[in-house]
């Protein structure tokens, strides 16, 4: 695992957590770094050990301990607090035998050990904070970093004595290059496509809300929308029978692997504001209905979400305020609004910062490489 005297190329550590906010960042870093000559190293727990797919997947994968304490017992707690020393130990010998130029941490507490091992052995530690919150892991990390790399303009709870740079939220290049095509049209003859994402858990609300709110159209209506819709696995049969006497085309699954091409043909997304969802419907381009998850820490969906709704490039709603008629109403004004829908389309792409994974590169490159 350790370079060579023929191997000179500069080893960058990455680490993170387990879910897709954390991991496509991560994955769009590391591909913008292999195309600048950079090895890389992953290290994380182990649920990430060698289940990691695309880039992730095929770089050396080194897995420490780890453990959460959010919303655990007092016994849970301590005993994460045992691995998660563990894991910094683990992490720190894995530091002082490879050497690398630094580490790129992008939350979670997966990523904590490789983080937490930087600042304790010397290395420079750069942070991603993917929100418009910064999470309470990244305030402590955040004091000692070399770097903090941030998703929005502003973001509360920064420390302000730490040097700061704005990259936006790395998205994977197939999105970028998807966006390319434009909006798509919607004639008289089209059917409209509405994308309802639940974010990486699924949203049960959503299951519950938007087949009632397209039962409530004419059939004539439902007959021009074609659905695609996430759920949980668990929850998939239920939603496709709940789905039956309705007149649209429905695609229910609780996986998309074809995303990229999803948006590009996607008229209106209905989504939570988690930080992967917002950042790649920006670039997408995709006029939005999100719905905040009410119990995220420190309510950040709804932080994420705001220049959506000042901008009037999306449509943002409470939890408690989505309801079947309320969400039938805002698809039949925008089915027969195509001007505002593109005008809508045009706002969110203003929002979007498609280089993000380049930005964060370079940063990383002028701040912490060629200091």
């Amino acid at each position: 695992m350790r370079a060579t005297k023929k191997d000179k190329k500069k080893l960058i550590v990455l680490t993170a957590g387990g879910t897709g906010g954390h991991v496509y960042p991560a994955e769009a870093l590391a591909e913008e770094l292999e195309r600048r000559g950079y090895r890389l190293m992953l290290i994380t727990d182990a649920r990430g050990k060698d289940n990691y797919k695309g880039r992730l997947g095929k770089m050396p994968n080194v897995a420490v301990w780890s453990g959460g304490i959010v919303g655990k017992s007092k016994l849970f707690k301590i005993k994460s607090l045992f691995k998660t020393c563990i894991g910094i130990v683990q992490a720190g010998w894995v530091l002082l035998k490879e050497k690398p130029e630094c580490v790129v941490g992008f939350g979670g507490y997966a990523s904590f050990p490789a983080s937490m091992a930087a600042l304790l052995s010397g290395v420079d530690l750069v942070l991603h904070e993917q929100n418009s919150v910064m999470s309470r892991t990244n305030r402590f990390l955040s004091r000692y970093a070399s770097l903090v790399a941030q998703s929005f303009k502003k973001v509360k709870y920064a420390p302000k004595n730490v040097k700061t740079v704005l990259c936006g939220m790395p998205v994977r290049e197939s999105i970028v290059e998807a966006a390319k095509s434009g909006y798509p049209e919607l004639g008289v003859k089209d059917k409209m496509q509405i994308l309802v994402l639940g974010g990486s858990q699924g949203a049960k609300v959503f299951g519950e809300v938007v087949p009632e709110a397209i039962k409530m159209l004419d059939e004539n209506m439902q007959k021009r929308l074609k659905i695609f819709q996430q759920c949980r696995a668990d929850e998939e049969d239920d939603l496709r029978k709940v789905y039956e006497n309705t007149k649209c085309e429905v695609v229910v699954s609780h996986f998309f692997e074809n995303m990229a091409d999803l948006y590009s043909h996607t008229h209106l997304v209905i989504s939570r504001a988690g930080a992967s969802s917002v950042s790649e419907i920006a670039v997408a381009g995709v006029p939005s209905l999100l719905v905040p998850l009410p119990t995220a820490a420190d309510d950040h969906q709804t932080g994420n979400a705001k220049e959506f709704s000042e901008t009037g490039a999306g449509i943002v709603i409470k939890q408690n305020d989505f309801k079947s008629d309320k969400v039938k109403n805002i698809i039949e004004e925008l089915f027969g609004n195509y001007s505002k829908l593109k005008q809508m389309s045009i706002k969110t792409k203003k929002i979007g910062i498609s280089d993000a994974a380049k930005r964060l590169a370079d940063a990383i490159e002028k701040e912490i490489i060629v200091k």
